[in-house]
């Protein structure tokens, strides 16, 4: 391992260690350097939407997300992360789209309960 390689490297487990604080601006701040020598790295791009949306930073989230979908379209995480920032912003049917992909790739209770819940907020909006 190179030192750039092994400084990008810490920095990455930095930042994840921030965000795991709950401190993603800090964790943000901390990537900056990796998103610069590592734009198309796909867990470099969850891990920055990740701290995009745990600061309320939705359209950057939501850009951020898609942009781990252009690189693996396959990435069902990426696909729930969307579906949540989209629901944050109040955009339930885009949401539900995304949401509805995550839980037919991959099941897992989170993804099914966040599917859940955009079908009752949107149900309750039709009802009114």
């Amino acid at each position: 391992m190179t030192e750039d390689t092994s400084s990008t490297f810490d920095a990455f487990r930095h930042a994840e260690a921030l965000l795991a604080q709950r401190r993603p601006l800090d964790a943000l701040a901390a990537l900056g350097p990796v998103l610069e020598a590592e734009p198309n790295a796909r867990s470099v791009q969850v891990l920055a939407g990740r701290a995009y949306l745990a600061s309320a930073q939705l359209r950057r989230a939501e850009a951020t997300f898609r942009r781990v979908l252009e690189l693996d379209p396959t990435d069902h995480y990426a696909m729930f992360a969307l579906g949540k920032a989209l629901q944050r912003q109040s955009r339930l049917t885009e949401a539900l789209t995304q949401l509805r992909l995550a839980v037919a790739m991959s099941p897992l209770p989170e993804y099914q309960e966040a599917l859940g819940e955009i079908n009752a907020r949107i149900a309750v909006e039709r009802s009114k």
